[in-house]
């Protein structure tokens, strides 16, 4: 059995969030900062080899009415890269709203999310690698 990668691309961090080897529930494990290229990138394939990963999902900036906003872009051309570095199958998948989503989680549970960033983002990467195994499943 292998595992799902999720992934919550941000130019100033990426969350990462990973399924468990039945691909039913999705963890946050990590915040990587793409501040030093090559060493973050090192990482995401240490990680992807020690897990197991087979399939990376990342999520799809889309605005409220499915339009493409701002950034696909550049989430666009870190897909490129993913899929050239990793070779492994990636997959767009909407995410709309997770990283609202992830604070109002963690606010919730009484977390103060203003200087918690790599909380949030690995978090809003669990809960779109979550939607995607529940619609997938």
């Amino acid at each position: 059995m292998t595992r799902v990668l999720g992934i919550d691309f941000g130019e100033k961090r990426v969350g990462l969030a990973i399924s468990d080897p039945m691909r039913i529930i999705s963890t946050p494990i990590a915040t990587l900062r793409p501040d030093a290229e090559e060493l973050w990138w090192h990482q995401l394939e240490a990680m992807v080899a020690e897990q197991e990963i087979e399939l990376v999902v990342v999520g799809y900036p889309l605005t409220l009415r499915g339009t493409h906003s701002a950034q696909p872009r550049a989430v666009d051309d870190f897909i490129i890269d993913l899929e050239m570095r990793l070779a492994l199958p990636v997959e767009r998948y909407d995410e709309r709203l997770t990283t609202v989503a992830a604070k109002k989680a963690l606010q919730q549970q009484g977390i103060k999310t203003g200087h918690n960033k790599e909380l949030v983002d690995r978090t809003a990467a669990a809960m779109l690698l979550q939607d995607y195994l529940d619609s997938h499943s």
